[in-house]
């Protein structure tokens, strides 16, 4: 275990590239901020969100490199996962999911699609990224 103030191995950032700025800040922006980040940079080709020592970044793909689509199942990026509070925190996710009409993965296994004792909620981004919010 690391001791306190040692970040060595800790995520400092990770940088997406999007196929469309100002749909992926739509989606990520709502909610990376109920998650408690707050905008840290933006500027005309992306943005980004930082908690605590650890930013996001959005930036938008030149059309050249638009084809192919992104998808989780090639070699790259699966997917990005982030820490709930609680099973009450992610049942609330899913009821801002819902309102927003997000397209949910495993909906017909919620809040188990991960095991029996896993309680998480998957969703997708607009560029199809899966995005995880798995509870303690």
């Amino acid at each position: 275990m690391d001791s306190p103030g040692n970040s060595r191995g800790h995520l400092h950032h990770v940088e997406l590239y999007v196929s469309n700025l100002e749909r992926s800040l739509e989606f990520w922006e709502w909610f990376l901020l109920h998650l408690g980040y707050v905008e840290y940079q933006r500027w005309e080709e992306g943005a980004s969100y930082l908690l605590g020592d650890t930013y996001i970044v959005f930036v938008q793909a030149e059309s050249r490199y638009l084809e192919p689509p992104y998808h989780r199942c090639r070699p790259g990026l699966n997917h990005l996962a982030f820490h709930a509070a609680s099973p009450d925190d992610v049942d609330e996710m899913k009821r801002h999911l819902d309102a927003r009409n997000v397209p949910l993965l495993y909906d017909e296994r919620y809040p188990h699609a991960g095991g029996p004792e896993y309680y998480a909620l998957f969703f997708e981004d607009p560029d199809r990224i899966k995005v995880e919010f798995v509870a303690p």
